[in-house]
C-alpha cells in the first residue's frame, strides 16, 4: 500500500486503527482501506456503529457546553482521536476564548493530525501518551504549561474506556487522576455498552476488534457508573448518550441504538 503524504513514517498502515475507524464512522478522510474494511465489518455486526459515533460526538458537544457554563476553562482530553469537526477546543473556545485544551492520544497518526490543526492556537496542545500512564500525562511539560491543577479541570475520556481491560485497573487509573484534581473539577466518561444487546451481537463486535490495535471491552451501566467513584454524578447520571441533556426530546428517541452510555461527574465542593 502506498503511504500518503499525511501518514507519518513508522506508522503501520496495514493494520486497522480504532482511531482511524472512528474517523471513518464520522465521515472523515484520515483512514486507509484496511480501516474502512474493519469499520464495515463492525457495521455488519452492529449496524448502529456510525450512529454511535455521531451520537457520541453530539454528547461531547453538549457536555462541553455544560462545563463551560459551569465555569470550567481547562480541559484534559485523553484518547482524543483524530480531529474532526466539533473538537473540544472548537466548542470551548467559541464559548469562552480563554479556554485551554490539552489533547492526549496513544495513536501517533491522531497526534500528528492534531498538531497540524492546532498550529497557531496557543490555548491548545497535543502529545502522545497512553491513559495507562496517568503520571506521565499529568506531569508532561505540555500539561504543566497549560493546566493549573489548583483550578477546576475537566478530564474527558470519551469513547476510550472500552479499549481498557479490567486487568489494567481503569478504576485505579482514574483514582490516580482524581487525586490531583481541585474541587469543581469534572470527569466525563463514555463507552460502548451491551445493555439490551444479545450475546451474539456482543461476540460479533468483539471479534471485529480482535484484528485492530485495540481489543473491545464492553461494560454495562453499573460497571460504567462504578468508575465515577469519588465523583458526584451530574443529572441525569449514566445514560445512553442521546439521553444526556438532549437538545430536544426527539433526539433521545430510541437512544439505546446509539450503543454508547456516558455521564459526567463533579469532584468536591
Amino acid at each position: 500500500m502506498e503511504r500518503p503524504d499525511w501518514a507519518p513514517e513508522g506508522i503501520d498502515i496495514e493494520r486497522p486503527s480504532v482511531a482511524r475507524m472512528y474517523d471513518y464512522y464520522l465521515g472523515g478522510s484520515h483512514n486507509f482501506a484496511v480501516d474502512r474494511a474493519a469499520a464495515q465489518a463492525m457495521i455488519a455486526a452492529v449496524p448502529e456503529a456510525p450512529l454511535m459515533a455521531h451520537a457520541n460526538r453530539a454528547f461531547l458537544r453538549r457536555v462541553v457546553h455544560h462545563l463551560v457554563r459551569s465555569g470550567v476553562r481547562q480541559f484534559l482530553d485523553i484518547g482524543s482521536g483524530i480531529p474532526t469537526v466539533g473538537n473540544v477546543h472548537e466548542i470551548a473556545q467559541q464559548l469562552a476564548p480563554d479556554s485551554r485544551v490539552v489533547y492526549v492520544d496513544v495513536d501517533p497518526i491522531a497526534v500528528a493530525h492534531s498538531r497540524e490543526i492546532l498550529a497557531g492556537n496557543d490555548g491548545t496542545t497535543v502529545f502522545q501518551e497512553d491513559f495507562r500512564n496517568p503520571e506521565k500525562i499529568l506531569e508532561h511539560p505540555e500539561v504543566r504549561r497549560l493546566i493549573d491543577f489548583d483550578q477546576p479541570v475537566a478530564v474527558m475520556l470519551v469513547a476510550v474506556l472500552h479499549f481498557v481491560p479490567n486487568s489494567d485497573d481503569p478504576a485505579g487509573l482514574l483514582r490516580r487522576i482524581r487525586d490531583r484534581l481541585a474541587p469543581g473539577s469534572h470527569l466525563v466518561l463514555s463507552q460502548a455498552s451491551d445493555d439490551g444487546r444479545t450475546a451474539e451481537e456482543r461476540s460479533d463486535a468483539e471479534r471485529v476488534y480482535q484484528s485492530t490495535d485495540n481489543q473491545l471491552i464492553i461494560r454495562n451501566r453499573a460497571e460504567l457508573t462504578a468508575l465515577f467513584d469519588g465523583f458526584d454524578l451530574v443529572d441525569p447520571g449514566v445514560v445512553w448518550v442521546p439521553q444526556w441533556r438532549p437538545d430536544s426530546p426527539e433526539d433521545a428517541v430510541d437512544a439505546e441504538r446509539a450503543v454508547f452510555m456516558g455521564g459526567v461527574g463533579r469532584f468536591g465542593g
